[in-house]
């Protein structure tokens, strides 16, 4: 599973051979995961709050076209 981002709580993640809406996992250090639509930054899954997501959700913005372009490369 490539880690495309840390953060010192979590880390992005974009598993191979993943199912549509193309998106990205969010997996905390205590083992909790949530998982988040590219195109719309919206979570498909709660594993963690919204709240707790404020830091990776702003870096996500920022860098959309890399984690599309990761999604692609890892999902053609």
């Amino acid at each position: 599973m490539p880690v495309i981002y840390r953060f010192s709580t979590c880390a992005i993640l974009i598993y191979p051979r993943e199912h549509n809406p193309p998106h990205f996992h969010v997996r905390s250090n205590d083992g909790r995961e949530a998982l988040v639509e590219i195109a719309t930054l919206e979570l498909l899954s709660y594993g963690i709050p919204r709240r707790e997501l404020k830091e990776v959700l702003s870096w996500a913005e920022a860098n959309r076209l890399v984690l599309k372009d990761k999604f692609k490369e890892y999902n053609p």
